[in-house]
């Protein structure tokens, strides 16, 4: 590495161990602890690169990013903070910064983006502060780690127009994200639509995404065209028919369709994000989801984390989701440190909305103001969810563990109820896996395996058509 680098921080052992690492790297190193000191080394012209924290005690390097664009657009400014929230890494985005890094660091990200810098021109244009509002509540919650990396992309995608699939556990947030991405983006002064493919009939989601013209006296909008000028939200996107990805496919492809039943050509005008629960790449290669469709989606992948994954994030939605709670007219309540670390030693499938609902149930059922550890036991022991932790299904029968997990399933929904059809996805849900495994027992022998279920070997052809299953023979397939 050849260059001058500034490091600003507040912080002199930062500074210490930056200049060191550094220098070491082959660096020439200025070092300050204030603004002030900074923008006059750039005004005279110092430095290759800028290593700066965000908050410093005469002011905000992110404040000062536009002038130092204005005086040196060249000059690359990577800034560290310890305030790690979306907004955080999205005000970094839009002044300008090379690149953001949350604190505490890893000195080889630090030293690694300092290299780019040096080795290559800025990478993109100035962003110009769109003049969101800094003081609205943040749509996502939480510092970790695992949600860093989130932020950081999510940053980069608001001054794009790329789609974005969203992969995640249910009740990870994904469509917060979604939200985010059009609030903060580019096409936030367009509507933001919704589609959960998963509640919607398989012989309706033509209609409901492209309209239709055959239906007199009804709205034939679909959601293309309510979502024209601004972001078309596919919600598990995993569950839509084949046929309907096909035509998906090529509004994708022509930014044209027409509503069913019509003649008349209409232009898609819609960012698309998708999300899915699934595990897009295995339906890809069970023929369950088109290949080209997943290409299409998948321009930039985001993965949420569960919730298990980040569970130094557990205080700070705890607190949000009590506040809320409290903002819709529940008591308010805070919660003890002690019930906080309670929190964070159980398993967490149901992930962020089953805590959510946990806050909301305790706001209302809890007699004091302060939720203790105790409070939160007894409700654990109360109502058992999958926040009692996977040791709890060890040695169930297997009617209990589908109970379990229905249990689980109705309480993510909170005061509301599953999208309808539940008896069929349930039946579904079970018949594949059994029949599957049994394929697999005998080896693809399906004889042997419609007599191992005792079923008709005909009904058991057509179970494999409907659901898809793919049968080797001769082989182990599990």
């Amino acid at each position: 590495m050849e260059g001058t680098v500034i490091v600003a921080d507040d912080d002199r052992t930062i500074r210490t161990v930056l200049s060191q690492a550094l220098t070491r790297a082959g660096c020439r190193v200025r070092s300050t602890g204030t603004i002030s000191t900074l923008w006059r080394w750039i005004e005279e012209g110092e430095g290759d690169c800028v290593v700066s924290d965000v908050m410093m005690p005469d002011g905000d390097a992110l404040d000062l990013l536009p002038a130092i664009q204005r005086k040196r657009p060249d000059l690359p400014v990577i800034v560290m903070s310890a305030q790690n929230t979306m907004m955080t890494a999205i005000r970094a985005t839009e002044v300008g910064a090379y690149e953001y890094i949350p604190k505490p660091f890893d000195l080889r990200e630090v030293l690694s983006q300092v290299n780019k810098a040096l080795s290559r021109q800025k990478r993109s244009e100035p962003k110009v502060d769109n003049g969101q509002d800094r003081t609205q509540p943040l749509p996502l919650i939480g510092r970790s780690a695992a949600m860093q990396d989130v932020y950081r992309i999510m940053a980069r995608l608001m001054t794009t127009d790329l789609g974005v699939m969203i992969s995640g556990e249910s009740g990870t947030g994904k469509e917060l994200v979604a939200r985010a991405l059009h609030n903060f983006g580019l096409r936030k002064a367009g509507g933001f639509v919704a589609i959960n493919m998963a509640s919607v009939p398989p012989d309706m989601i033509e209609v409901e995404l492209f309209g239709t013209a055959t239906v007199p006296g009804a709205e034939g909008a679909g959601k293309f065209e309510q979502a024209q000028g601004g972001t078309l939200f596919l919600d598990e996107v995993g569950d839509m028919p084949l046929e309907a990805q096909t035509r998906l496919l090529r509004v994708l492809q022509d930014n044209k369709f027409s509503r069913v039943g019509g003649r008349d050509t209409l232009t898609a005008n819609a960012r698309v994000i998708a999300a899915t629960h699934q595990d897009l790449r295995a339906l890809v290669n069970e023929g369950r989801f088109r290949e080209d469709l997943f290409y299409r989606l998948n321009i930039v992948p985001v993965r949420l984390p569960p919730l298990r994954d980040r569970l130094d994030d557990i205080p700070d939605l705890a607190r949000a989701f009590l506040r809320n709670a409290e903002s819709e007219g529940l008591p308010r309540k805070t919660i003890s440190t002690e019930a906080l670390e309670e929190l964070r030693k159980l398993e967490w499938a149901g992930n962020v909305r089953e805590l959510e609902n946990l806050m909301r149930r305790l706001a209302v059922l809890c007699p004091d103001d302060i939720i203790s550890a105790q409070v939160v036991a007894q409700e654990i022991k109360a109502r058992p969810s999958s926040i009692a932790g996977p040791q709890s299904e060890q040695g169930q029968k297997l009617s209990q563990a589908i109970e379990t997990h229905l249990k689980r399933y109705f309480d993510l929904h909170g005061d509301g109820l599953p999208p309808t059809g539940l008896y069929e996805r349930i039946l579904k849900e079970v018949e594949l896996p059994l029949i599957a495994l049994s394929l697999a027992a005998t080896r693809g022998n399906q004889v042997r395996t419609a007599e191992l279920l005792g079923i008709n070997r005909n009904t058991l052809r057509k179970k494999i058509q409907d659901l898809d299953i793919s049968v080797t023979r001769g082989k182990k397939m599990m």
